[in-house]
This record gives C-alpha cells, sequence and structure tokens, in this order.
C-alpha cells in the first residue's frame, strides 16, 4: 500500500486539489469512487487510484496556497500518480472504467474530491479525517451521496463506525436519520440504535410513530434510502422491524421511548380507512398486515410488550389460526406465526423451576382467580390453550405433572400403587356406587365426600355406572339369544305367518332401569349445555354422538310405550322400537372409547381412529362424485334392456347402485354388462365404462384412501405423545369442573348440598334484588337534590358540570384501555408488583437471556469476522492520525532544538 510521503503533506487543500484536477476530470473521480466503493464493504482498498488521497490528512486551511507551492505539488502529484498507475499495470489490473454502476446515480450529479473523500472515510472509519472536515470545511455537503444514493451517514451505520456516527448527528439539516435507524436494527448495532435515538429529530417521539409511508405523504426523505424509496417495505416502522430481527435490547430501548405495534384491524372491517388502502393496493394492505402481526408474534415484543405475555401470545396464536383459514393466499405465513406465539409459551413453561412459576403460567393472575370449594386452582390459561389446540403446551412435562396432582386429588398414595392395587380399587367403587352414593348425599363434606368428589373417583365412579349401563342392554337383549329364556312378566305370541313377535306386556323392571339410566344421562347433558353453553357444547363432537345416543333411545322407548298403549295395532311401532333399540349400541361402543383415552395403550389408538374418520368423510366427497357419474351413466345405457339381459344389473337407479357399491369389494359379476340381444356396440361400451369404473375407484381411489389414512395415522404416530397426553387432558378437565359427583342415574336425586347452593344462590339473587332498588332510591335522592343545588346556582353552569363529567370519563377510559410508555414488564411500576408480575418477570429475564444465548451462538463467523476487519481499518486510521502528530511534534522539537543550538553557537562565537 502507497502512502503519500512526509514533504507531500505540507502542501495546502487547495493546491492538493488543483493539481488532482488537472490529472482526472470529474466525471472520471465519481466513476471511480462507485467502482472502488462496490469493490469490498470494509475492507482497506490498497489498490485504487485514490489510495494516495484517501490517506492524505484532511484539509488543514480552506486557504489557496501561492503559485509557487501549487506548481510543486502538481509535480509531485503527478509523479505519483505515474507511479501509481505503473503498479497496477505491473499487477494485471486496469484502471476502474466506466461501467454499469453509473445507472444508480443521475448523469447530471457529480461529486467533488471534498465530497469523496468525505464519503470514502466515513464508509472507511477515518474518523480524524471526518472529524477534521466536519470542522474545517465549511462547504463540505453532508448530505451529499455516492453512485448508489447512500449519504455519508449510511455509510457509516451499514459499516458500523459508531464514532463517525456520533460526529454526523451533530450536524443540523442532516438528511435520512430515519433509514440510518432501520439499517441499524436490521444489523442489530445497538449503540448505534441509541445513538440515533438521541438525535433531536426522535425528542418528540412522533417519528417513531410514523411510518415510510406517511412520511413520503408529506414529502418527507426521512425514511428514504434514496431518491426512489425506502430501504425496506414502506409500511415497516422501527419497532415492526426490531421485533422482526429478534433485537431484544432494541425493542426494549424503542418502547422506552413510547413506540408501539399498531394491532391490524378486523379482516372485515369496513372502516374508511381499510376501506381506502383495499381500495388503492389490495396486496400493499395485506402485506402490511402480515408486517404487523410479524411483529406483534415476535417472541421480542411479546415478552417485553406486555404485563401477561402468556395470554396475550395464545389470543394472537388463535386469532392468527382463523386468520390463516380466511386469506388462503397467506395461509403459511399465518401458521407459521400462529405456530411462533404457540412455541413461545411453551418456552417459558419450560424456563419454570418451582410450582409456584408454573402454577402462575397455568392460572394466570394468582390474586385475580377464583378457587372453588375444594381450593382447586382454575387453570384457566391451560383451558385457554386446550381450546386453542395448543398441543406442545398442555402435553410439556411441567403441566402434566400440575394435572396428575390435581387428577390424584385427595388420593395421593394411590398414584404410587401397583396396577394390581388400582384395578382392585376401581372394582370396589363399581361393587359399592350405590353405598358410595348414599353416604355422598348424607355427608358431602365428610372425609369420604371429599374423596368422591375427587376428579379420579368422579372419573371412575361414571366409568363404572357406564359399564353397568351397558351390561343391562346386554341382558336385555337376551331373550332374543339362542338357549336363553324370556324375561319374567314379558309374554310375546309367535304368528307363523308374520315374522314379527307381538309384546302385549308393560316395561320390565330391567326397561326401567335402562329408562332411569337415560334420564340420567339426559338430565348430565342438560346441566353441561347449562355449564359450557350450547356454542361450547356443540363444539366437542363426543357431545354430539352422546346427544344423537340419547335422541335414539328417548325415541325408542316413546315407540315401546306407544306399542303399549296400543297393542293391538302395535306392530309398525314395535319395528321401530326395536331398530332404534339396536342402533343405540353403535354411539354407545364409541362412547366406550371416550373412556379408553385415559390409557396410553388405547389412547393413541383412538386418535388415530379419529382422524382417520375425518379423512374418511374427505375422501366420501370426490367417492360419491365419481360413483354418481358412473351409477347415472350405466343406467342410460341399460335403462332400455329390462327383461333383456341375464340379471337385473344397470336396468333400474336401485340396481345400478347395488351392482357399482358392491363392484367396489369385487362382488359383482362381468357379465351384468351383457345383453341377450346382438348389441355388441352397447356391450362394448358397457365393458368399458365398467372397466374404467373399477379402475377409477378400485385401483386409485381406494389407493388413494388408504394413502390417507396411512398418512394421518403416521402424523399421529411420529407425535403419539403429545397427542395422546393432549386428549387425555381435555379427558380430565371434565372431571376438573366443580359438581357432577354422582354418577347416572344416582344424580336425578338431588343432594343436600345442592339443595343448599340453590337456596344460596336465590338467597344472593334477592338481596341483589333489595340492594338494587336501594341504590335507585339512593340515585333518585340525589339527582333531586343535584337539581335542586343547580337551580340555586351551587354547582356553577351546565358546561362547567358537563365538561367535569367528559374529563372524569376521559381519565377512567385512558386508565383502563392503554398504559403510559413506562409501564411495560421490565419496567418499574407505579404501584407495588402484585406476585404474579414478579413471576413473569423473572421468566421474561430468563426467555431474553436465553434467547440472546441462542443468538450468539447460531451467529456466523463471517460477520464477526468483517467487524474485526472494520474495527482494525479505524483503529489503522488512528494510528496513522497519531503517527502524523507525532511526527509534526518532532519536527517541531526538532526545529526548536536546532534553533536553540544555532542560537548557542551564535552566543559563544560572539563571546569569542
Amino acid at each position: 500500500m502507497d502512502f503519500v510521503p512526509m514533504e507531500d503533506r505540507s502542501c495546502s487543500f487547495g493546491s492538493y486539489i488543483f493539481a488532482l484536477t488537472e490529472q482526472h476530470t470529474p466525471a472520471c473521480l465519481a466513476v471511480g469512487s462507485a467502482v472502488a466503493a462496490g469493490s469490498g464493504q470494509g475492507v482497506p482498498r490498497a489498490a485504487s487510484p485514490r489510495q494516495g488521497l484517501r490517506m492524505r490528512p484532511c484539509c488543514r486551511s480552506p486557504k489557496v496556497a501561492d503559485p509557487w507551492q501549487c506548481s510543486q505539488s502538481r509535480g509531485n502529484e503527478n509523479r505519483l500518480t505515474h507511479r501509481r498507475q505503473t503498479v497496477l499495470r505491473e499487477k494485471g489490473r486496469r484502471l476502474a472504467n466506466r461501467g454499469p454502476a453509473y445507472m444508480f446515480n443521475d448523469h447530471s450529479t457529480s461529486l467533488s474530491i471534498e465530497e469523496e473523500r468525505f464519503l470514502d472515510a466515513a464508509e472507511y472509519g477515518n474518523i480524524p479525517v471526518v472529524r477534521k472536515m466536519l470542522e474545517e470545511c465549511i462547504s463540505l455537503n453532508v448530505n451529499c451521496v455516492d453512485y448508489m444514493g447512500q449519504n455519508a451517514l449510511q455509510l457509516a451505520v451499514a459499516n458500523e463506525h459508531l464514532e463517525i456516527t456520533e460526529l454526523l448527528l451533530k450536524k443540523e439539516n442532516l438528511s435520512r436519520v430515519g433509514d440510518a435507524l432501520l439499517l441499524a436494527i436490521s444489523k442489530g448495532y445497538v449503540r448505534i440504535v441509541e445513538a440515533i435515538l438521541n438525535h433531536p429529530a426522535f425528542a418528540e417521539g412522533k417519528r417513531l410513530a410514523t411510518s415510510p409511508s406517511q412520511s413520503e405523504l408529506q414529502q418527507d426523505d426521512f425514511y428514504a434510502y434514496d431518491e426512489d424509496g425506502t430501504r425496506f417495505s414502506h409500511d415497516v416502522t422501527p419497532i415492526i422491524l426490531a421485533a422482526h430481527c429478534q433485537e431484544y435490547e432494541i425493542v426494549h430501548t424503542l418502547l422506552r421511548k413510547g413506540a408501539r405495534i399498531e394491532r391490524p384491524h378486523d379482516y372485515f372491517c369496513k372502516c374508511t380507512e381499510c376501506s381506502q388502502k383495499q381500495k388503492h393496493d389490495s396486496f400493499s394492505h395485506s402485506r402490511s398486515r402480515i408486517n404487523a402481526y410479524k411483529g406483534l408474534a415476535s417472541p421480542a415484543y411479546l415478552s417485553l410488550s406486555s404485563e401477561d405475555p402468556v395470554m396475550t401470545a395464545l389470543e394472537l396464536s388463535n386469532e392468527l389460526a382463523v386468520l390463516a383459514n380466511i386469506e388462503k393466499e397467506f395461509k403459511n405465513d399465518y401458521r407459521k406465526l400462529s405456530m411462533q406465539c404457540k412455541d413461545f409459551v411453551v418456552g417459558l413453561l419450560d424456563l419454570c423451576r418451582n410450582t409456584e412459576e408454573v402454577e402462575a403460567i397455568l392460572n394466570g393472575d394468582a390474586e385475580t382467580r377464583q378457587p372453588g370449594d375444594l381450593g382447586r386452582p382454575n387453570l384457566s390459561r391451560l383451558k385457554l390453550a386446550i381450546k386453542y389446540e395448543v398441543k406442545k403446551f398442555v402435553a410439556h412435562p411441567n403441566c402434566q405433572q400440575q394435572l396428575l396432582s390435581i387428577w390424584y386429588e385427595n388420593l395421593s398414595g394411590l398414584r404410587q400403587q401397583t396396577m394390581a392395587v388400582k384395578f382392585l380399587v376401581v372394582l370396589a367403587v363399581a361393587i359399592g356406587l350405590p353405598f358410595l352414593a348414599l353416604i355422598y348425599w348424607c355427608a358431602p363434606c365428610s372425609k369420604m365426600g371429599k374423596i368422591m368428589r375427587g376428579p379420579f373417583m368422579k372419573f371412575v365412579a361414571h366409568a363404572a355406572s357406564f359399564t353397568i349401563f351397558l351390561g343391562l342392554l346386554v341382558m336385555n337383549a337376551a331373550d332374543r339369544f339362542e338357549g336363553t329364556k324370556l324375561l319374567p312378566n314379558e309374554t310375546s305370541t309367535d304368528n307363523a305367518r308374520q315374522l314379527f313377535r307381538m309384546k302385549t306386556s308393560c316395561f320390565s323392571w330391567m326397561e326401567m332401569l335402562i329408562i332411569s339410566w337415560v334420564i340420567g344421562m339426559i338430565w348430565a347433558e342438560c346441566k353441561e349445555i347449562w355449564t359450557q353453553g350450547p356454542k361450547e357444547y356443540l363444539f366437542e363432537l363426543w357431545n354430539m354422538l352422546d346427544f344423537g345416543m340419547l335422541a335414539i333411545f328417548a325415541a325408542s322407548f316413546i315407540a315401546r310405550f306407544m306399542a303399549f298403549w296400543h297393542a293391538s295395532k302395535a306392530q309398525s311401532i314395535i319395528d321401530a322400537n326395536d331398530t332404534l333399540k339396536d342402533l343405540t349400541t353403535v354411539p354407545l361402543g364409541d362412547n366406550v372409547k371416550y373412556y379408553n383415552l385415559a390409557n396410553e395403550s388405547f389412547g393413541p389408538l383412538q386418535i388415530s381412529l379419529g382422524r382417520t374418520v375425518k379423512d374418511i368423510f374427505k375422501f366420501m366427497v370426490i367417492f360419491i362424485m365419481v360413483f354418481v357419474a358412473f351409477m347415472i351413466g350405466m343406467f342410460n345405457l341399460y335403462s332400455y334392456y329390462i327383461g333383456a339381459k341375464q340379471n337385473e344389473a344397470f336396468t333400474t337407479v336401485e340396481e345400478s347402485f347395488k351392482t357399482l357399491f358392491w363392484a367396489i369389494f369385487g362382488l359383482s359379476e362381468v357379465k351384468s354388462v351383457v345383453i341377450n340381444y346382438n348389441h355388441k356396440f352397447i356391450e362394448n361400451i358397457g365393458y368399458v365404462l365398467y372397466g374404467v369404473y373399477n379402475v377409477t375407484m378400485v385401483i386409485v381411489l381406494l389407493n388413494m384412501l388408504i394413502a390417507m389414512i396411512n398418512s394421518s395415522f403416521q402424523e399421529i404416530e411420529d407425535d403419539a405423545d403429545v397427542e395422546w397426553k393432549f386428549a387425555r387432558a381435555k379427558l380430565w378437565f371434565s372431571y376438573f369442573e366443580e359438581g357432577r359427583t354422582l354418577p347416572v342415574p344416582f344424580n336425578l336425586v338431588p343432594s343436600p348440598k345442592s339443595l343448599l347452593y340453590l337456596l344460596l344462590k336465590f338467597k344472593k339473587w334477592m338481596s341483589d334484588l333489595v340492594q338494587g332498588h336501594k341504590k335507585g332510591f339512593q340515585e333518585d335522592a340525589e339527582m333531586n337534590k343535584r337539581n335542586e343545588e343547580k337551580k340555586f346556582g351551587i354547582l356553577g353552569s351546565h358546561e362547567d358540570l358537563s365538561k367535569f363529567s367528559l374529563d372524569k370519563n376521559q381519565l377512567s377510559h385512558k386508565q383502563s384501555s392503554i398504559r403510559s410508555s413506562e409501564d411495560f414488564h421490565l419496567n418499574s411500576f407505579s404501584s407495588p408488583p402484585r406476585q404474579y408480575q414478579k413471576i413473569m418477570k423473572r421468566l421474561i429475564k430468563r426467555y431474553v437471556l436465553q434467547a440472546q444465548i441462542d443468538k450468539e451462538s447460531d451467529e456466523v463467523n463471517e460477520g464477526e469476522l468483517k467487524e474485526i476487519k472494520q474495527d482494525i481499518s479505524s483503529l489503522r486510521y488512528e494510528l496513522l492520525e497519531e503517527k502524523s502528530q507525532n511526527t509534526e511534534d518532532l519536527a517541531e522539537l526538532v526545529r526548536k532544538l536546532g534553533e536553540r543550538l544555532s542560537l548557542q553557537s551564535k552566543a559563544e562565537e560572539s563571546h569569542r
């Protein structure tokens, strides 16, 4: 690398410019600067023809030197330039010629030598040159740009030169500060971001809330990269970009400055703003919504901007999942963001170190929750996670351990027992169920009553009751088994001419038990609808199955009662009764599978079966379309040949359906298309259609169904543990709720506890009603008093009163809707923090620290090497400046020493 000789540094800045302008035209200098700047970022350019210019100290005086010094400097520069060109040719390089880079800049613009040196010094971290040029060069344009349209501030920020950035920010009328801020945020330069935020442009905080698109509408280039537009998307604000880049420190800094991410309006919003944006550019509007949701779903923003990040993340994940089903074109983006929110909640749960922290995440605000009579936690956040199907969160070991401790409530010793002991307990509960129900009726608050109210005992009692109900149904059908006797009190008449049995007896004792069980089930379902609400009840598939089963049972018993009431005309009703009763066995079998979810072996199989049923329903849409098409086609082809075929296949719609349906299983004959007459053309068409049908249905569609089922089963099998634990948690939650202690049919008899609760609710309702009347009377009296005072002028004018009430409403609205910028989770609160806030603050700190550690371990070494090169480059310029200063000081000392020695020699000569 060539350096300027010491004797050349004494020339003034004016002579230096004059010398170089003789050698290069301004256009050539601009293009040379552009090509050299694009040759490498952060690395000193040793072979540039303007290296001597870059290595010289900046101008020391704006004055022009005398002509003799200029001519001497011009000769030195000519020799230096000639020598550098020779070196370049020897190395096999050529000078930078004008290339495609000129298109980035306007042809009419050209940089002066002063501006080129200034931009080069800002890009490569030459702090002394930048400082001196800013101080001494009065005519310097700090907003000058290179061929790429970047000014000195943008170049300094891009190469992480903090000192140069601070120097430039002190200048007035500095342009494109916003773009420099966005660039620093995207690269993660925290100290540069803090320095830019201290600029007067961000003093009021309005700039942080303004997007680049809004700045463009105001004809402001604050966020502009160049004259053609912004560097990033026009709707990306600094806080959104920081959230996208997962920069926790920058997000926290911006939040303290008052920056926020505005939540997008509802997708179907018809307000003026949304309508105009949708009409102007629908794609840009959709992208702006996605960018905003990316910022909101960022772990950095979730953890630092919300006092309850768990609740915020769960709600946001559900909102994004709904949007994924609405905006199909961005379905993958929304699903990815929804999964990101779920992973954030799982990450917080994974950092818990004790039961208190786990309970804080599962229950929410521990001070505001209302536990039940047993002091059982409400698990509000966990209920929300189950509702939104955050499966990894529910299946997390920390969450499952908490659920298991609640499941074995009041039976903690049973959890460590062997399977044989647990089986004996279940058998004892099934046998002694009537006695346990009697004990609970008489003493619900006793020790045995509390045990009966535990989730595990309620599950065992309900499972035992359902098993007994299945046994009653089997015994009730025993009269139709071969080799069994009829039940007592039942008579039947076998009519040889009719294929039925005429039942004329009343309901047997076994049927009465079955009816009591069914009525108890109906009452339990009614209570569940009242507790959950119709919408939540219908959302669950098992509830729909139970509802259908009970409806069929009710219709069967009504038909049985009508048969007994009209015995002589009852054959059709008897047939309906038997049919409906037989149909109830199908949903009963599926209901047994509901209890299998609690078992680790049968649970995943049950889940796979449910997923397979969904695939079958999807497949049936295509299957029915193809089947109906071939059925109508074959019927139209053979409907004219009734009686002219070997069989009746395809002659009617019914026969066409039977033939094609059983052909799927290979039970239809090929001769079904044969005609007795000599109509070979019709037969050949029939053969072709029948063959195409078999190929399409059997080879293509059935194998596709098998592949779909296999894929669904493989998905469940790959994540079988999570799927099973999630399904088991849903089953457990149905027994965590207060109530439903006694199983069917014992729930038909109201317990004293239920009557007591009913009386307490009635008393509370009456007290609320009386207090409401008293409050109404007090308000009327107070209103009359105010009217009288207003009449005598005590309260002042009506305008003052309305102004006072308006200010009060505005204040309450502000306090309830939005907090100030300092009221964030990591900041100090004006009121003493609650225990829940303390716990969440600890968890957030751990999460942020863990995220920073993971980020540092994932960073690419190339970026670190680039930063080291830039630091070395800046250090080189500082050392050169220090060397130059030391050389000048040494020359000054030598000059002074020479003067002193000359004075001493003159003094000695005078003495002589």
